[in-house]
């Protein structure tokens, strides 16, 4: 059994989608990180960047008893190996899905995390971070569109936890006003992918579904929100 921390981000999502994939059974415990659940001494135990998703293996295959997975990119190529499915033991394919699957972790969503704060809850007056990051954001959608271009997912011709990774945050993208028909290869890809079951049953759970202070632009947090996703209480929670 696998306990799923989570809230319903993108990098919630995929690890959603990569348990109903490996049909391993989980059970889901949602977090609203507006209100600061993920800042408790007792998530830290879980994960001490106090950021989610995070997961708990009850029954490792080891035998030495719960652990605690943090970090996306992490979890999936845990649950990948756990299973023995979305990522080869050895060979080409499996460099490749590693390295999209870093580069989503190093780039992608560390350069759309910063758009989306800038173009969604930072002040106004943010116009030069708002445009850096939205051009680095482009630019990466490019790479992703060459990828693509010339292969059916991005490891090669299967689908691996690569893909997984990605998908979530394509699925957001009209939050920060990319256009997926700007870029044919990226949306062939991902209707490809959106017809899974697997992630068609994930997408449809309600705890998964966007609250609205996910969606759309200059969102208007209260002191104690702010102070909990970007400010004191999330720094606090970390020397607890």
């Amino acid at each position: 059994m696998i306990e799923l921390h989570n809230s319903a981000t993108p990098n919630g999502q995929k690890i959603a989608i990569m348990l109903e994939e490996t049909a391993l059974p989980y059970t889901l415990h949602t977090y609203d990180i507006f209100a600061g659940d993920q800042l408790t001494p007792e998530f830290g135990r879980i994960n001490p960047n106090h950021k989610l998703p995070a997961i708990v293996d009850l029954d490792p295959d080891d035998g030495s008893g719960p652990l605690n997975v943090f970090e996306s990119g992490a979890i999936l190529q845990y649950l990948a190996e756990k299973s023995g499915k979305f990522l080869p033991d050895s060979g080409p394919l499996r460099s490749r899905a590693i390295q999209w699957l870093t580069w989503q972790g190093a780039c992608l969503g560390p350069m759309g995390g910063q758009a989306s704060h800038f173009l969604r809850y930072a002040p106004k007056g943010q116009d030069y971070a708002a445009e850096r990051y939205t051009k680095e954001l482009n630019r990466l959608l490019q790479v992703l569109e060459k990828r693509l271009s010339e292969s059916e997912y991005l490891a090669g011709d299967t689908y691996t936890i690569a893909d997984i990774a990605v998908w979530p945050g394509r699925a957001a993208s009209f939050v920060m006003g990319v256009d997926l028909s700007m870029y044919p290869s990226t949306s062939r890809w991902f209707q490809t992918v959106a017809k899974r079951p697997a992630l068609v049953s994930a997408m449809q759970r309600p705890e998964l579904a966007a609250p609205a202070k996910y969606m759309g632009r200059n969102q208007k947090l209260s002191p104690d929100e702010w102070s909990n996703m970007f400010g004191e209480h999330m720094h606090a929670a970390v020397s607890r």
